[in-house]
């Protein structure tokens, strides 16, 4: 009855905010043959959002993003998602305010304060911060849509390459921000994982029975993360610039530092603050208007507890190739990705380290509804399998069939 509630809530409200705002709505259903692993979404070693266990029809996303005018500067948005897995979620995955002042400058600026995601990835331009090209999103953008949003305010800058006279266009970010502290949890005792499924304000996202979670060490370290909780008081930051060349190339640079202090604990939920900082790089380049090239590349590092006990580096990138054919779009990606492991705690390996490649075609049988089929594998090993008597190297494939209507 609950999940029923939930889900008449979803559209009751789609149909609410339809009546003053400007709304787009996405529902995708998907037929997914997955392997025999358990996914990391049932506390399973699986990289993949679905397992044998899935098999079948599910819904996969529901999407609904909205924006509402307050007046000629101020708006507010949001992004309101619909999951089926692990159970049934109904939750916000960006809420924000945005100023954008009418300017004569020949210098743009706006304001966004609330929930939302650094413009990092050049992979998820469409609504909800999902992606026209594949359906499972890189491991980069994968674990950014479960652990990293920003809860502050973000400014940014722009110079349009028109108002100059020139083909370069270029813009400049800066932001500050709370509760983002536990990020870096799940690349420790899980690693890089694939999947399109973004983690909502307030959810947890469970893991593996990891054994060394059990030491006296990491006694207070729950067996799950909530993301966007505050632990330590401090502020965070990132900084970006955007580099466009007429509609040819795009280029993103942002660095990200949550500042956490490693040995702050919320003991009530069982949460440190890790001071995770990264650098990510993405460029698209388009060889022709039906053609384009996408990559990315992101540089970090993670530590928690007192002394930094855990203490890893991680490092990914995926290059994506994408062309279109009237309605058809076909889109392959190779993904890597590593966590090393910089810290003396022999008891809590957490090296790990895979690749894995993602293949999509997309059919567009109307401006409302897409048919697509996507298949994927990946081969992965991680160090901490074998305390839980599991290999240490697993090799996973999935297919699935997809329906998308938007609205």
């Amino acid at each position: 009855m609950n999940n029923l509630i939930r889900l008449v809530t979803f559209f009751c409200l789609t149909a609410a905010i339809n009546s003053y705002a400007q709304v787009k709505g996405l529902i995708q259903v998907s037929a997914v043959k997955g392997d025999s692993q358990p996914s990391w979404q049932e506390g399973g070693l699986g990289l993949y959002r679905y397992d044998s266990n899935n098999d079948g029809i599910v819904l996969s996303q529901g999407v609904l993003d909205f924006s509402i005018d307050l007046n000629s500067a101020w708006s507010a948005h949001g992004v309101v998602n619909v999951y089926q897995d692990p159970q049934l979620t109904l939750g916000f995955s960006q809420a924000y305010f945005q100023y954008k002042p009418l300017s004569s400058s020949k210098y743009k600026w706006h304001i966004r304060a609330g929930g939302f995601y650094p413009l990092l990835s050049l992979e998820n331009p469409d609504k909800g911060w999902l992606s026209p090209y594949n359906y499972t999103n890189s491991a980069i953008n994968s674990w950014v849509g479960e652990e990293i949003r920003t809860l502050g305010v973000e400014a940014t800058i722009k110079r349009p390459g028109r108002r100059f006279n020139s083909a370069h266009s270029f813009s400049f970010v800066g932001a500050t921000f709370k509760g983002n502290d536990p990020a870096g949890t799940l690349l420790a005792w899980r690693g890089f994982a694939m999947h399109d499924r973004q983690t909502t304000f307030n959810e947890s996202i469970a893991f593996a029975p990891v054994t060394s979670l059990n030491t006296p060490q990491l006694q207070f370290q729950a067996n799950q993360v909530l993301p966007f909780e505050e632990v330590d008081g401090r502020f965070g930051y990132y900084a970006g610039v955007h580099w466009d060349y007429l509609k040819k190339s795009q280029f993103r640079f942002y660095y990200y530092d949550n500042n956490g202090d490693p040995a702050a604990l919320n003991k009530s939920t069982g949460q440190y603050a890790w001071d995770t900082r990264f650098s990510s790089a993405a460029w698209l380049y388009k060889f022709t208007a039906n053609t384009r090239f996408i990559t990315q590349m992101m540089s970090g590092s993670t530590a928690m507890g007192t002394k930094r006990g855990v203490n890893n580096r991680f490092y990914s990138h995926f290059v994506l190739v994408s062309h279109k054919m009237a309605k058809h779009r076909i889109s392959i990606r190779y993904d890597y990705f590593e966590v090393t492991d910089h810290d003396d705690w022999l008891f809590d390996p957490n090296a790990s380290e895979g690749e894995g490649i993602t293949a999509t075609l997309r059919y567009q049988l109307t401006p409302q509804w897409q048919l697509g089929i996507e298949g994927s594998a990946l081969h992965s090993q991680a160090d901490n399998r074998a305390a839980i008597n599991s290999p240490k190297n697993i090799s996973q494939q999935q297919i699935s069939l997809n329906v998308q209507w938007r609205y």
